[in-house]
């Protein structure tokens, strides 16, 4: 029954990150590559990219949602393996 859990709690988490991406369309949230942008224009105006993304988000927010799901991921897999390999020491000392 517990990896029953696991994968509804996972699957809730990939739904409560992707809707918003669905219906959130036009948000805007300045952030520092917008900023990042702007001041290499002032500097160089005729610089061009050297590629262009592949997907491009509906807004800001939704960069913003992107890269704390991507933090929350990172640290889910930090604490798993801490807690993997504290259990296996544990279990070593038993």
């Amino acid at each position: 029954m517990k990896k029953g859990w696991n994968w509804l709690l996972l699957l809730g988490v990939v739904v409560l990150a992707i809707v918003p991406l669905l219906l959130v369309q036009d948000s805007e949230f300045g952030g520092a590559d917008g900023v990042a942008e702007e001041a290499i224009k002032e500097i160089s105006p005729n610089y061009e990219p050297w590629f262009q993304p592949l997907i491009e988000p509906p807004g800001g927010e939704t960069e913003s949602l992107l890269f704390a799901v991507q933090a929350a991921l990172g640290a889910g897999v930090v604490g798993y393996a801490v807690g993997l390999y504290k259990g296996r020491l544990d279990k070593r000392k038993k």
